[in-house]
């Protein structure tokens, strides 16, 4: 083992600075701890950020996402196209409002989804596609906003793994009629839980507004600010889907530094692709210098004709010491979702599920460490 590094890589470790902590304990000091300014502010400076009309904070992504869904009256009888590899959250909001998930399968090198097999899977009772940006590379949206078009249906788009990613100068989740960020741990900021819905249009926004906070006319700000506080009605159902003043300030300071966090994010990819794109059996993700794409995971594809498997990999890595995973097992695999899996077309699925591998990947990374990584790769693969 190389000096001076303990036996446990980790897969990720939050970068958590001294601004972001003064940040959560400022907002600490307020009487006012939930739905308040610091969340109106975090939502007015994400939506400037992305250059969308509104935003609005929610619990997490997952409810963003079911949140746009019923916005857009998605409901019961209705089918969403979704990727077959995405993280389960993808297709329990959809299950939720009562929809059904179709999944599509996957660009082989992007892993984002197919339009060729979205087109495939659209049928009458098609209402929807969540296109989800996998691993920062924003999705082929011209085609996909075409394809909707085409066929009166909306798009929501899954941002969760994309913030600051953009095509053509376009930020992701201004493509569709609404955008999910996630605010996850893992992601490229945090609030630690929480998500973001972006959207131009007012009536996804005002119903969003009232439904992440039990379908009420009033905030608890505007409850308090003037009249009687116990004067305000419940115009429609609604869920605890709110954001925190703690986590809106921890999300505020880390959006400050969006764009020095994706550039550190690019170098240390840039750095693992330089150093394993000629190892024998290693395919290496691909790389853009064009902002379409935020690097939010390193997955690199081990071949089944290289003499090790994936697995193999994956547990020779950790006699290093070293952790890493696999984004994602397709949808289609899990228990609860194999009943909605009638199309089996998935061969691009399929293939990198057996293939992929997500090495330790986060933005204050030491160099030692992902040298050590780099290392121990290439001692495996050439000593099979």
């Amino acid at each position: 083992m190389k000096k001076g590094i303990k036996n446990n890589i980790s897969f990720f470790k939050p970068w958590i600075t001294k601004e972001d902590k003064k940040a959560v304990m400022d907002a600490l000091d307020n009487s006012l701890l939930t739905d308040g300014p610091i969340l109106r502010e975090f939502e007015n400076k994400f939506a400037k950020f992305t250059n969308a009309k509104y935003a609005i904070g929610v619990s997490n992504a997952t409810s963003a996402l079911f949140l746009s869904l019923k916005a857009l009256g998605i409901g019961k009888g209705d089918e969403i196209i979704i990727p077959d590899i995405t993280f389960v959250a993808t297709a329990n909001a959809v299950l939720q409002t009562g929809a059904t998930p179709i999944f599509a399968d996957v660009e082989k090198n992007s892993m984002n989804i197919s339009t060729k097999s979205i087109i495939k899977n659209i049928t009458s009772k098609t209402k929807g596609i969540i296109p989800v940006h996998f691993a920062g590379r924003v999705c082929d949206m011209k085609n996909i906003s075409k394809i909707a078009k085409k066929n009166n249906i909306v798009v929501i788009e899954d941002c969760a793994h994309a913030i600051g990613a953009r095509l053509n100068k376009k930020h992701v989740g201004t493509f569709g009629n609404v955008g999910c960020f996630s605010f996850y741990p893992t992601k490229n900021i945090t609030t630690i839980e929480g998500g973001m819905i972006i959207t131009n249009s007012k009536g996804i926004k005002d119903y969003v507004t009232s439904a992440r906070n039990h379908g009420l006319t009033k905030t608890l700000t505007q409850r308090y600010s003037k009249g009687k506080p116990w004067d305000y009605d419940m115009m429609q159902l609604g869920y605890n889907f709110r954001l925190d003043e703690i986590r809106s300030a921890l999300g505020l300071s880390q959006l400050k530094r969006i764009k020095k966090l994706n550039m550190l994010r690019k170098n240390i990819y840039e750095y693992y692709n330089m150093k394993l794109k000629n190892l024998n059996g290693i395919i290496t993700p691909e790389s853009s210098s064009k902002g379409d794409h935020v690097f939010h995971l390193y997955i690199m594809r081990v071949e089944k004709n290289n003499g090790i498997s994936r697995d193999k990999l994956f547990n020779e890595l950790l006699k290093f010491g070293i952790k890493t995973s696999v984004h994602y097992k397709p949808l289609h695999k899990f228990s609860t979702l194999k009943k909605f899996s009638k199309n089996k077309d998935w061969m691009n699925s399929e293939k990198l599920y057996h293939e992929i591998i997500t090495l330790p990947f986060y933005p204050n990374m030491p160099k030692k460490h992902q040298d050590y990584i780099i290392n121990s790769i290439t001692k495996i693969i050439n000593n099979k």
